[in-house]
């Protein structure tokens, strides 16, 4: 994801994770993945969220960019990694998902 496409793909984030009444602590767009550190109320399971962000996403910048069609078979896979903070402070986190950098 590079340029217009991940530019898009940010707004579209903010955009569902606005609608679940969420909010987003850090979003960092990588080459070939996403990494996104944010908070939810407690009524929506994880499952949910990330299909809804998930499948949202990839209708919206395969309706706005034709090309993805072509190229990919999906947009997205059906993994994902999903961890609570517990005990961790959400400087630990964002320092993990800067170190990430390369990866």
């Amino acid at each position: 994801m590079t340029g217009e496409v991940s530019d898009r793909l940010i707004e579209l984030i903010l955009q569902k994770v606005k609608e679940l009444k969420g909010e987003i602590i850090e979003l960092i767009v990588r080459l070939d993945h996403v990494h996104l550190f944010a908070t939810f109320p407690p009524e929506l399971a994880p499952k949910q969220i990330m299909h809804r962000i998930k499948g949202y996403t990839s209708h919206q910048l395969r309706k706005e960019f034709p090309q993805l069609k072509s190229r990919l078979p999906s947009l997205w896979t059906r993994s994902y990694y999903v961890g609570t903070a517990g005990n961790v402070s959400s400087e630990t986190i964002r320092k993990y998902i800067e170190a990430q950098e390369g990866i």
